[in-house]
Formats: C-alpha cells, structure tokens, sequence
C-alpha cells in the first residue's frame, strides 16, 4: 500500500483498513500521515496473515511490481474469506487504438523527456515505462486473476483504458464449505 494514499477513502468511510509495506520507510511515512489506516511491514508472496482474515483485499499501481503476479493473486485469495471481494487498479492498455498510439509516443517519449529535465530519478521514470509496456492488458489480467481461483472477474476501463478497475470475488470453494 506503500504509504495507504488509496487506502484512506475506505478507513474514512468506517472500513477497518490494514495496509501492507514492503518498506519500513513507507509504512512510517503512511502511519504519520494516516492515522485510520494501520500499517504493517510484509511482503505480498507472504502475507502475515491467517487465511480468510479480511473482506477485502485491494492493491492499486502495485501488483505490477510484484515479482510474481500469479502467487500474489493465490496469496490474496488466501487471505480473503469465501465471498470476499478483489479490487485491482492497475496501469493499463487502451483498447481504442488511436489512443493507444498516443499513449505509446507518451510513454516512450515525452514521460522520459520530462523526467530528464524535472526530476531528480530519471531512471524511475523509464521503470515506470517499461513496467507499464511489460504489463498484460485488461483480459490477460482478468485470465490471471482467474487462474488464480478468483470468480466473477470484471474490469472496468478508467481513463481511456490506460488504467483499468478489477474486481473479482472469491468463490466458495469445498475446502471454505467444509470449515462453515
């Protein structure tokens, strides 16, 4: 959740929030600015976490920078009880293909161009590119997310497409139907 910026809205709105940083400096900078919000060091591949302990599990502009996207959905879907919802905000690709093309010459050429005049880490900025291009698109995410023993897979195209909204929920499998 790196510092809960997303997080917020849902502890606003009475949602007990746990947010997960991989970093400590993250978590620190969240816990001074988000009081709502608890936050915990841990890693997505091993959530610290019994299974079927939350609702919910939420991760935005994140997952792509996860090493392994497969177990990362396997380890929410772990800990999201039976009936429990998935939402992913991702970086993405826009099905129109004009916009595509611009999002392409925008990404490859003016994001970089800006970066090396006004910012001080240029190289994050060509991570965020290649990360973005490296990326599946809205389907390939929803098979993921699928795969992964999530149901009712949708996705909602924000901005063009060059962002999308997952949502997913958790099946009742025989291992949750024997434990009920």
């Amino acid at each position: 959740a790196g510092t809960g910026g997303s997080s917020t809205p849902s502890a606003r709105q009475g949602a007990m929030v746990v947010a997960g940083a991989r970093r400590a400096g993250m978590g620190a900078a969240g816990r001074r600015r988000r009081t709502k919000v608890v936050f915990i060091l841990g890693d997505a591949l091993r959530l610290p976490f019994a299974d079927e302990s939350f609702d919910a599990a939420t991760i935005s502009f994140g997952l792509r920078n996860i090493a392994d996207t497969r177990a990362a959905l396997a380890e929410l879907r772990r800990v999201v009880r039976p009936d429990g919802t998935l939402v992913i905000c991702e970086f993405s690709t826009p099905p129109g293909p004009l916009l595509r093309r611009l999002y392409r010459v925008w990404t490859g050429r003016v994001m970089p161009a800006l970066a090396a005049v006004g910012s001080s880490d240029a190289a994050a900025y060509s991570y965020l590119v290649e990360s973005i291009r490296a990326w599946p698109d809205q389907r390939a995410l929803a098979g993921l997310i699928q795969e992964a023993g999530w149901a009712e897979v949708e996705w909602r195209n924000l901005t063009g497409g060059i962002v999308a909204l997952h949502r997913a929920r958790r099946p009742w499998d025989q291992a949750a139907a024997a434990t009920a």
